[in-house]
């Protein structure tokens, strides 16, 4: 959703949407959420009061108070009464929410909001490799087997080989039983693995080392050595990220 600046202080500049949005209140959510991140509206300070989001957006009350409501539910702004409604810190942000998390990566120069994600994910899924290695049957071991041999075959296929890469993943989280865990780490996974700044390098060298590590951490569940696979799997996550990452700033938030 594309924005212009704002006109005059404290007033919001109407977005150039292409044609009216079908649901209004979920697309000026997504349009304050994008402002709030990028610090349009600071933290303790108030939104604009409801009028003025009317005309701006060219929408009735019930529409913007929904908007606002949503916004509550994200964690996002307090609605105060005597104060109209406030605008939270970050520290209060549902950072699993797709729109804010979306947002703050976009705006995050230093990748500190990917580093975390690499750090949560490694976190959870070293654990489920952990309860993989001792939980994993004959047929486990063969499916991982299969799908690590068949990634050597495609180094050579960006695409293809991140699929069963995903494959691979959540083969071991599934065998773990750990169903939370695993939501969260699909839920933060959907939302970037189609974003350039997560994907980073995509040379065929780095998918052969990859799949190294795919090969380690599966010797380790085939062998029931549980504390192995959580090693092999933490530091698979880790290197993998580290030769995509790029960008400015050291990757000191990943180091234990």
């Amino acid at each position: 959703m594309t924005t212009s600046p704002e006109t005059t202080a404290g007033a919001v500049a109407p977005p150039a949407w292409p044609r009216r949005p079908a649901n209004l209140a979920k697309a000026i959510t997504a349009e304050l959420v994008e402002r709030i991140v990028r610090g349009l509206h600071p933290p303790g300070t108030p939104l604009p009061p409801e009028p003025a989001l009317c005309e701006a957006f060219a929408v009735s009350r019930t529409v913007v108070r929904e908007a606002v409501k949503i916004l509550q539910e994200k964690g996002l702004v307090q609605v105060r009464q005597g104060t109209g409604t406030i605008v939270t810190a970050p520290t209060t942000w549902n950072m699993l929410d797709e729109l804010v998390l979306a947002a703050s990566i976009a705006e995050d120069e230093t990748l500190a909001i990917l580093d975390d994600l690499v750090v949560t994910r490694r976190l959870l899924e070293s654990d489920m490799a952990n309860v993989a290695a001792r939980l994993a049957d004959q047929d486990t071991v063969r499916q991982l087997r299969s799908l690590v041999d068949l990634m050597d075959d495609l180094v050579g296929d960006n695409v293809r080989y991140a699929e069963h890469d995903r494959a691979f993943h959540d083969v071991i989280m599934q065998t773990s039983g750990n169903r939370i865990a695993r939501g969260v780490v699909k839920s933060l996974e959907s939302q970037v693995i189609h974003t350039a700044r997560y994907v980073g390098r995509t040379e065929r060298t780095l998918r052969v080392a990859s799949n190294r590590g795919h090969r380690r951490v599966y010797e380790r569940i085939a062998g029931h050595d549980p504390e192995g696979a959580a090693e092999a799997m933490f530091t698979h996550i880790t290197d993998s990220w580290l030769v995509r990452r790029g960008g400015p700033g050291g990757p000191a938030r990943l180091q234990r």
